[in-house]
C-alpha cells in the first residue's frame, strides 16, 4: 500500500516568558537574540505562531500515515519554545518523527539539558541501540525513517554548522545493518547541498557530511529528508550523493511558509509542495515532482 508522509521544518517559534540566566548573555544565545530583534528575523515569522496552528490542524486532517519533522522548533533554543511549540503542534496525537535543529541546540547547554527530547518524546519513539538517543528508526508500512541527530551546541556566534559524530555514525552504521529490509530514509536537520547544488559553508553545514552520506549509502538509505534552508527544494540526483534529497525549508517564514506532501508507492515518490496563503488561510498545492527512489 502507498504511504503518505507530511515533511516540515523550521518553524523558529518563540514565546514572551524565557528562563534567561546570566550566562546566556555570553554565549551565542544573545546574538540569536539581536537577530531575533533587531536584525530582521522576528519580522519574518512574526506570524508563525498562526501558521504553525493552520499547519497543525491540516495535519490532522489530512491524516498522513507519519509526520516529519527536521528541526528548529525554536529561535533561542529555550525549553519554553520547545513547550510551546509541540502544544501547537498537538504531539500527542499525531504520529511523528522529530529531530532537532541547530537553534535547538542553540548552546552547549541547551544541547546538553535535553529539553528538545523531552517536549517531543512522542515524536522520538523507535528502534534504537546502545540505549542512546540518536539515531532511531521508525517503520511505516514497509518503508524505514531513520532519525539523526545532525546538531551541537556552538559556543561562538559565527558558527552555525553541525557534526553527525563517529559513535553515532558507529551506531547508524550497525542499525543500518540490523534493519528488516525495506526503504530506508534518512532524516537529518542539515543538508546536503544548498539549492544551486553545492555544499553548505563551512561555518552553516554538517562538518562530517562526507562521512555520513557514506553511512547513509553503504547502509541502503534512498531518501534524504532535511530543513535548515528557508526555501523547498529537491534534487533526483544530487552531485555530492548518489540518492535524492528533499529540503522542506521553513513552514512559517512570511513568503516561503509550506510543507512537503509525498506518497511512496513502490520505488516511486510522487512530492507536493503546499503552501500557505493568507488570503485563504489554508495551505494549497503548488509545486508536484516525482522521485525515482533506488531501493535494494
Amino acid at each position: 500500500m502507498p504511504i503518505r508522509l507530511a515533511h516540515f521544518s523550521d518553524p523558529h517559534l518563540t514565546t514572551a516568558r524565557l528562563d534567561w540566566r546570566g550566562r546566556d548573555w555570553l554565549s551565542k544565545r544573545a546574538f540569536s537574540w539581536l537577530n531575533l530583534n533587531a536584525f530582521g528575523r522576528g519580522k519574518r515569522f512574526a506570524q508563525a505562531d498562526h501558521v504553525l496552528g493552520r499547519l497543525a490542524a491540516e495535519l490532522t486532517e489530512r491524516n498522513y500515515d507519519r509526520v516529519i519533522f527536521s528541526g528548529d522548533a525554536s529561535a533561542l533554543g529555550f525549553e519554553a519554545e520547545f513547550r510551546h511549540t509541540a502544544q501547537l503542534l498537538h504531539v500527542d496525537h499525531l504520529r511523528g518523527l522529530a529531530v532537532p535543529g541547530n537553534h535547538d541546540y542553540c548552546t552547549p547547554a541547551a544541547a546538553a539539558s535535553g529539553a528538545f527530547e523531552r517536549c517531543f518524546a512522542p515524536w522520538q519513539q523507535g528502534e534504537r541501540l546502545d540505549g542512546t538517543v540518536y539515531p532511531f528508526a521508525q517503520r511505516v508500512g514497509d518503508v524505514w525513517l531513520i532519525a539523526v541527530n545532525s546538531c551541537k551546541g556552538n559556543r561562538w556566534f559565527w558558527d552555525a554548522s553541525g557534526r553527525t559524530g563517529r559513535d553515532q555514525l558507529d551506531r547508524l552504521r550497525r542499525l543500518l545493518q540490523q534493519l528488516p529490509a525495506g526503504p530506508r530514509i534518512l532524516v537529518t536537520h542539515y543538508p546536503v547541498c544548498i539549492a544551486d547544488g553545492r555544499r553548505e559553508g563551512i561555518a552553516h553545514g554538517l562538518n562530517d557530511l562526507r562521512a555520513t552520506i557514506d553511512v547513509a549509502a553503504a547502509g541502503g538509505v534512498c531518501l534524504w529528508l532535511h530543513g535548515h534552508r528557508h526555501s523547498f527544494y529537491w534534487f533526483e540526483q544530487p552531485a555530492l550523493a548518489p540518492f535524492p534529497v528533499i529540503c522542506a525549508g521553513s513552514a512559517t517564514q512570511s513568503g516561503l511558509w509550506s510543507y512537503g506532501e509525498y506518497v511512496i508507492d513502490g520505488n516511486r515518490l510522487q512530492g507536493t509542495r503546499r503552501a500557505f496563503d493568507p488570503q485563504t488561510d489554508a495551505f494549497t498545492d503548488m509545486d508536484h515532482f516525482e522521485l525515482t527512489l533506488k531501493t535494494n
